[in-house]
């Protein structure tokens, strides 16, 4: 019988290990709320903190996991790249996911930034609820039109789609999106998501490329910018990820204002050492005088802008 994955390690913020008793309360750093995904507000609410909406005028980001986000607004929720399992063929996870699958309450839409088995999760799709369906790049549609969403969306690099005051564009990047090896037809990317006023930037995956300085100038005011840091070490070599400076580099040439790093440590993708993408990231940004503008949430914990 497969083992249990293991517990999550502690959060941290810039390297900097929370106070004893974190997380029975809430945190402020800079302008950011943390707030718990596993206790319940002192106000007595019979749900999760992380589950209510986030305060007026804010957007809350929770890490699930690997690529994929539970992404709040006043009045809107997304999830992105939703990824619940606990084996990818041979590779087993190696952290629990942040938040219970089924706990998950009905979005306005669900988010896919690519085919690839660890960002396209059918079984974990399969459970979620979106009242305005899921946003697919162009040639993945079929892959989820019998998943139970109301409408499937699929859409070209620098398209926008609205739904209601909320938009989602479909960036571009340096990676590919076949899901079998004869597929040469789809496409892949990130999503820049605004509403009321806040923006967060899903780089999906991707390797460096001169590109992210156009997102920068198309969406001068990304508030989050959810960047790639691991897998660099591809056992096939392929360059199609981006290792932890030149994700610090593409945040810089964007101009976002906060980077939280995703696709590390949870599934042993690459030959890179456990940790050792945040520890790269988390110098790089010091090097550069940055330090203030990296998030590394813990699964499962909100954080609010």
């Amino acid at each position: 019988m497969a083992q249990e994955p293991p517990q999550r390690p502690a959060a941290h913020y810039s390297g900097l290990l929370p106070q004893k008793g974190w997380p029975q309360r809430n945190y402020k750093f800079f302008r950011h709320r943390i707030v718990p995904g596993m206790f319940r507000r002192p106000d007595g609410a019979t749900q999760p903190p992380i589950l209510l909406p986030p305060t007026q005028g804010s957007v809350r980001v929770t890490w699930i996991g690997h690529a994929a986000f539970f992404i709040q607004f006043e009045g809107h929720s997304l999830m992105v790249d939703p990824n619940w399992a606990n084996w990818h063929g041979i590779v087993r996870r190696r952290r629990r996911p942040g938040l219970p699958l089924q706990e998950i309450p009905e979005l306005d839409l669900v988010l896919v930034t690519h085919a690839h088995f660890d960002h396209l999760h059918k079984p974990s799709l399969k459970v979620l609820q979106s009242r305005e369906g899921i946003v697919v790049p162009r040639g993945s549609g079929s892959l989820v039109r019998r998943l139970g969403f109301p409408a499937v969306h699929e859409v070209k690099v620098w398209e926008q789609v609205d739904f209601g005051e909320m938009s989602i564009v479909h960036t571009p990047s340096h990676h590919w999106g076949a899901r079998y090896l004869h597929d040469t037809h789809r496409d892949y990317g990130g999503y820049l998501i605004q509403t009321k006023g806040k923006s967060v930037f899903h780089c999906g995956d991707s390797a460096w490329f001169d590109g992210f300085g156009e997102i920068g100038r198309r969406f001068p005011d990304i508030d989050v910018a959810l960047m790639p840091i691991g897998a660099y070490e591809a056992p096939s070599g392929r360059d199609v990820h981006m290792n932890p400076e030149e994700a610090v580099r593409a945040f810089a040439e964007m101009g976002a204002k906060v980077l939280i790093p995703m696709h590390h440590d949870t599934f042993p993708l690459g030959n890179e050492a456990p940790g050792e993408a945040v520890d790269r990231l988390l110098q790089e940004a010091d090097r550069l005088g940055i330090s203030e503008k990296i998030l590394i949430p813990e699964e499962g914990v909100g954080i609010e802008w």
